[in-house]
Formats: C-alpha cells, sequence, structure tokens
C-alpha cells in the first residue's frame, strides 16, 4: 500500500478523525440508517473505504441538501464530501473523477406525443425539476427551447408535475420509476439526457488531497469495490462510472 503522505492527512483529517459529508436525499447512495442513526449505503461504505486507507476513524455528517454537502466541503467542515460533480459546484470545491454514474431522464403524462429524450428539449414544453439538483444544473446548462419549472424538493417537483399539468417531470430513473406508479398512463422515456456523476470533493487548497482522493477512486472502481457495493445494497438505476473518464 502506498505510503499516506503528511499533507493528505493535514487536509483531511483533524484529530485523527476524517469527517465525510453524505447526502440524505439521494436514495441510490444513501440507503437507510443503521441502529445508531448513521447513514447506511454505497456512499458511506466508499468513506469508510477511504478512512480506512488514511488509518483514522470516520464520522459521517449527513446533510438534508447538495448546497449543504458542498458547503461543508468548501468550508472544510469536513475533509470531504460525496455528491454528484458538476461545472458549477466546482467552482467552489474540487472533484475526483466519478465512481458511479446515475441515469437522468424524463417522465412524461398519459396521452403525450412526446416518445424519444430529444423530443422535450422544444418551445413550449415545461419540464418539472428539482431546483440545483444535479440534473437540474445540467438542464439549466443545455436546454435551448424548453423551459424548466422549479421545486424546492424531489416530492415537490412530482407533485407540481401533476397539479400544473407539465409536458415532462425530470428525475433519477429509479425515483421516475416509483413517481409512475402512482401517475396512471404516464411513461418513462428511454435512454437519458445525461449521466449524473458522483464523486467525492474537497477544499480546493486540498491538492495533495485531492491527488490521493482521485487514487483512491482509480483503485475502488479497478479493484470491484464500487461494483460489490452496488451488488450488495441491490441498487438500480446506477452503474459503475466508465474507466476511460479517469485520466
Amino acid at each position: 500500500m502506498d505510503v499516506i503522505s503528511p499533507e493528505v492527512k493535514m487536509q483531511l483529517t483533524s484529530n485523527g478523525v476524517l469527517s465525510a459529508a453524505v447526502y440524505l436525499g439521494n436514495f441510490l447512495l444513501v440507503t437507510g440508517r443503521s441502529s445508531i442513526g448513521e447513514p447506511t449505503g454505497i456512499a458511506p461504505d466508499i468513506c469508510r473505504a477511504i478512512a480506512e486507507r488514511l488509518g483514522v476513524k470516520l464520522v459521517l455528517v449527513p446533510c438534508e441538501t447538495q448546497a449543504e454537502v458542498v458547503d461543508c466541503a468548501a468550508s472544510a467542515k469536513c475533509g470531504i464530501a460525496l455528491v454528484g460533480s458538476d461545472p458549477a459546484r466546482a467552482e467552489r470545491v474540487t472533484f475526483t473523477p466519478a465512481y458511479v454514474e446515475l441515469e437522468a431522464t424524463y417522465l412524461v403524462p398519459a396521452n403525450s406525443n412526446i416518445t424519444e429524450v430529444s423530443q422535450v428539449d422544444e418551445p413550449g414544453i415545461r419540464i418539472a425539476s428539482f431546483y440545483k439538483s444535479a440534473y437540474d444544473l445540467w438542464l439549466q446548462r443545455n436546454l435551448k427551447h424548453a423551459r424548466l419549472v422549479h421545486a424546492d424538493s424531489i416530492e415537490a417537483s412530482n407533485t407540481l408535475f401533476v397539479n400544473e399539468r407539465l409536458n415532462a417531470l425530470a428525475g433519477l430513473k429509479t425515483g421516475l420509476v416509483s413517481v409512475a406508479k402512482d401517475i396512471p398512463g404516464s411513461r418513462i422515456l428511454k435512454g437519458q439526457f445525461t449521466g449524473i456523476q458522483q464523486a467525492i470533493c474537497t477544499r480546493k487548497s486540498n491538492q495533495e488531497a485531492i491527488q490521493f482522493l482521485t487514487k483512491c477512486v482509480e483503485d475502488f472502481v479497478g479493484n470491484g469495490l464500487v461494483a460489490k457495493l452496488i451488488e450488495r445494497y441491490q441498487v438500480e438505476g446506477l452503474s459503475v462510472a466508465p474507466i476511460h473518464q479517469r485520466g
């Protein structure tokens, strides 16, 4: 095993503890709670593997919003944070390559004429979306014609889609499967408008630490740990991030 430099430990830990922020709202990566109330799932286990490599204790910091997760890393309240990587967020923190990719697509109502993802970005189309989620940030940058109608949570965007009779609902594919069960005739479009890259981030000044964390991600993907965690938690709608995305 590679020797961990003092600079890496200094940047990521405090008093022999790695604090790691995780987003509770990502039901694919944080799937439950332990008997003592700690978050459980793929993201917490990735944090645990990093702490073990550092040879320190782990303290998980559960966050209710993705903005809070990013703030924890940017302010150095936490040594690391696990959240969807995005250029807007990368202005405040530095990301590793992705360790998993989540499929983001649309749900359309019954009798909709839309059959392909590419048909959603047209004039007059209104899309319900969870404001500043990773997929919403992507849509804000890339939509040319359709209009986003924002809500302050996933649940609120689902309600907005129904109550306002919008043309499409943006979301993670697995979540949309659950929503579709409660909306007769609704359909999930095949394919995806983007793959949300889930990664590890740390404070921008932590240059030595980001090299260490990048190596961790490469190893966890390469040695099959990420694939094993996906299988262990039986999560659908995400996949191990492609090797070619790491450089």
